[in-house]
């Protein structure tokens, strides 16, 4: 180990009970789409529809989590993971989105939940990563107000039967991706470009969110946003505005729903709609106690109120509209800063920003990192994956994670997205976030070198935690 090394790693030290992990979706990794009663996905549908993912690419097969799930937690042992993010495939459980619970879907993720406390590893279970049943979209999908009680039924069959396995459970995943890029740019499942439908459907998924947290009463709780620091790219008038347009919906619009029980005035202002889907008592429920925030961050933004740039931060690898209602005059331009794969530019200091920012500007709330990560161009070279890149990319943004804690912030954990490489949305298989290398045409799994050294950074902190005698 060369002193740099020696001194990166000791710069990293985080408080005992910190959690290390890493984090998939179930529609990413597990397969199986047909197999022990699974029912059809909006993203089954949506990825043979022509045109709809880079290379037509689908997950019928993804890389086989379903029935390598074993080796996988093995490989998360491995590494020495303490915790493990997961979403549980609504249509799995239940193949219709109402009614009849599919025991087989249910005893999939008992099987998995086992196998990962065995390994000493913790299920951080989430209930919606973006893969509604089908049979729901055909009724209206988000913007039908009836699919968040359906949600909420389902998150109770869930929690009742894996509550004795899994300590922390949160709801919906970035609610922002599964209304904007799924019902206003269409470059997500269902693939809708319908303005009004979007924010409809963002409400909706955010009062599935409170019905469920009320429907569960589980031990442990949490809500989950994508969050990005937004910067103006002058001191305009213009480019302020826009700021604040986009931070209103990518952020506040979120935040303040689930931590303060009100929707920013400025952002309902914003919106070309009627906010006649608003009921009395929505906003209690919506903002039900929850114990933790998990906080989704990969990028900053930079933005622009004059014409030139582009509609969204990076390019949609399809054919798709702006996800920005009521901003789709907002310019995203390049903040100077090097960029991932996805075109996403890297920024660890907005990772300080959210994360001070949430705990200053909200009531007190436990936060974790569940998603943080990058896609880049990796390339296989005798058995190895030398991904410099994506390790100064954890390295840097677990750097923000410390400095945030010692300014006061309390994050109790970090989650790499991802564990290995995945389907990845309308990209299909053509962009790489994993720790792990998978060969899609084999399955074989390989620790890229970026696996490695996050390994030795947990060991490193893990073995001053006590153990119980």
């Amino acid at each position: 180990m060369t002193t740099q090394e020696e001194q990166t790693r000791a710069g990293l030290r985080f408080p005992a009970g910190f959690a290390w992990g890493a984090a998939t979706s179930a529609y990413q990794i597990e397969g199986a789409v047909t197999e022990d009663g699974r029912g059809a996905s909006i993203w089954d549908t949506f990825t043979k529809t022509p045109g709809r993912i880079l290379n037509a690419h689908h997950a019928d097969v993804a890389i086989d989590h379903y029935h390598r799930f074993r080796d996988d937690v093995r490989i998360m042992a491995d590494l020495g993971l303490s915790a493990y993010r997961f979403s549980v495939s609504w249509p799995r459980v239940q193949p219709s989105g109402s009614g009849r619970i599919n025991a087989k879907g249910l005893d999939f993720y008992k099987k998995l939940t086992d196998e990962l406390l065995r390994n000493g590893i913790d299920p951080w279970l989430t209930l919606y990563h973006w893969d509604l049943p089908q049979e729901l979209e055909d009724q209206g999908g988000w913007p039908n107000r009836d699919t968040a009680y359906r949600f909420a039924e389902y998150a109770a069959a869930v929690h009742e039967a894996l509550k004795d396995h899994v300590h922390t459970f949160s709801t919906v995943n970035e609610p922002w991706c599964a209304a904007f890029l799924g019902y206003a740019s269409g470059e997500h499942a269902p693939g809708r470009r319908e303005p009004q439908n979007a924010i409809r459907g963002a409400h909706h998924l955010n009062l599935a969110h409170g019905l469920a947290v009320q429907a569960m009463a589980a031990r442990r709780v949490g809500g989950c946003v994508n969050l990005y620091a937004v910067d103006p790219a002058t001191d305009s008038v213009a480019d302020l505005d826009a700021a604040r347009r986009i931070d209103g919906l990518q952020n506040r619009f979120f935040l303040d729903a689930l931590l303060l029980g009100t929707y920013p005035e400025d952002v309902l202002a914003d919106l070309p709609v009627e906010i006649d889907f608003i009921e009395p008592g929505d906003m209690k429920i919506i903002s039900a106690p929850i114990d933790v925030l998990l906080v989704n961050y990969y990028s900053r933004f930079t933005v622009s109120g004059a014409p030139g740039g582009r509609a969204s931060a990076a390019a949609a690898p399809t054919d798709s509209a702006s996800p920005w209602v009521g901003s789709e005059q907002v310019s995203f331009v390049n903040g100077g800063r090097p960029v991932t794969a996805m075109g996403w530019e890297i920024d660890e200091s907005g990772l300080v920003e959210i994360l001070t920012r949430v705990a200053r500007d909200y009531p007190p709330i436990a936060m974790v990192v569940s998603e943080n990560g990058a896609a880049f161009d990796d390339v296989l070279v005798d058995g190895r994956v030398h991904d410099r890149e994506r390790q100064a990319y954890v390295e840097a943004h677990l750097g923000a994670c410390k400095e945030a804690i010692d300014s006061g912030v309390p994050l109790e954990g970090y989650f790499a997205w991802s564990l290995m490489d995945n389907f990845e949305w309308a990209w299909g298989y053509g962009k790489r976030f994993g720790l792990v290398h998978v060969d899609f045409e084999t399955q074989e799994r390989l620790l890229k070198d970026s696996a490695l050294w996050y390994s030795e950074i947990i060991r490193q902190n893990r073995r001053h935690e006590p153990t119980d005698s």
